[in-house]
């Protein structure tokens, strides 16, 4: 009897849980008051460039998409690399943020017919979201994960570009080929492919929200090209950010028919997911909206991963020196010991692509420059 009214207390306590989840659940408020934005840019806003941090070996390859994590006491950036074929993804190592080594490649070319053989741009998953907290990866049924977009066509972002899932149970700070589940997740002709994706999918990022705000354990958010730009060349590219989400990081549904962060004009994409406090801060980046011909990075926040309140002030970051003159866009943002780094894509007038960093206070001014 004892050992029943145990069991009895256990599930009725689970029931209150649940309950009191939903009700929290309900009663999030869909937009984030101006005040909230005003003290969230206030806690992330890097006025100091330090600049450039890692570049290619060469002129003909470009570097692109930064995800810094941290283990054992050092910092590992991810990012990659185009050389005139497609994507491949590298590993960098850092004791200081500031200072970076290439170590060499997580996911390279395949050679063979597979759906990725010439494109495998990797984004690190389930990474600690909390602002100024660990930065380290965390593991799913004893896996790192990522998450990527590949294609099997040569050239720059070309042909059909679909999403797909990558996991390791090897150290995700030392260099290794990550194991590629062997289809993608997702597809542009997919039957429920919704109308701003049904061209090309681009980067995503995966949480790991424990309090299932979607009813769903893991949120990918990513952006891709669709309808809006179809037969029409005059117009510029249009990308929009979108929802999908998953009970195990294998099996992944979409969530909403609508993107979630979207502009009328232009590119809204590659979105960064931290928590400050009790808001979420999506970081993510703009280019050729209404009125602009360049590349920023912006922020948007949320009370419950779905609805977004866009900031409407003054970028976190844009083209200002000759090393990002033509584009400063695709964060990836750092609060460590009180100061904020933010690190970007930088390109200069000559299509030279890095990446550069920016902080919350003056750490001097990099020395590094393109090749």
């Amino acid at each position: 009897m004892k050992q029943l009214n145990t069991m009895l207390a256990c599930f009725l306590v689970g029931i209150l849980v649940t309950a009191n989840a939903a009700a929290q659940k309900a009663n999030l408020p869909d937009a984030v008051p101006a005040a909230v934005m005003q003290r969230i840019y206030d806690s992330v806003k890097t006025p100091y460039k330090y600049g450039l941090v890692m570049v290619t070996d060469s002129e003909a390859k470009k570097m692109d998409c930064p995800t810094v994590f941290r283990k054992d006491n050092k910092w590992y950036m991810t990012y990659v690399v185009f050389d005139g074929r497609g994507y491949e993804t590298w590993l960098a190592e850092s004791n200081d943020l500031l200072h970076w080594s290439n170590k060499g490649r997580i996911m390279s070319f395949s050679d063979t017919t597979d759906w990725d053989t010439h494109h495998k741009a990797g984004y690190l998953a389930l990474e600690d979201y909390t602002w100024g907290g660990s930065y380290e990866l965390q593991k799913y049924k004893n896996k790192y994960w990522l998450s990527y977009f590949g294609g099997n066509e040569k050239g720059y972002e070309a042909g059909a570009l679909a999403l797909g899932i990558a996991y390791t149970k090897k150290s995700p700070a030392k260099v290794h080929e990550w194991t590629r589940l062997p289809k993608p997740v997702f597809t542009a002709t997919d039957k429920d492919v919704r109308w701003w994706e049904n061209r090309k999918l681009f980067k995503s990022t995966v949480i790991w929200d424990k309090e299932k705000l979607t009813g769903y354990p893991f949120v990918m958010y990513y952006n891709a090209n669709g309808d809006s730009a179809a037969n029409n060349i005059k117009t510029r590219w249009y990308e929009r950010i979108g929802m999908a989400v998953s009970n195990d990081m294998i099996h992944w549904q979409r969530f909403k028919q609508e993107p979630v962060m979207h502009h009328s004009k232009g590119i809204t994409g590659d979105a960064i997911i931290q928590k400050i406090g009790d808001v979420w801060v999506m970081f993510y980046f703009g280019a050729f909206w209404e009125g602009r011909k360049d590349a920023f990075n912006r922020f948007a926040c949320s009370y419950d991963l779905v609805n977004w309140t866009d900031w409407k002030g003054p970028d976190l970051i844009n083209s200002s020196e000759p090393y990002d003159a033509r584009f400063a866009h695709k964060s990836f943002v750092v609060k460590w010991n009180g100061v904020v780094y933010h690190f970007y894509n930088a390109v200069n007038q000559k299509d030279k692509r890095g990446i550069a960093v920016a902080t919350s206070v003056d750490l001097g001014k990099s020395t590094l420059e393109f090749k």
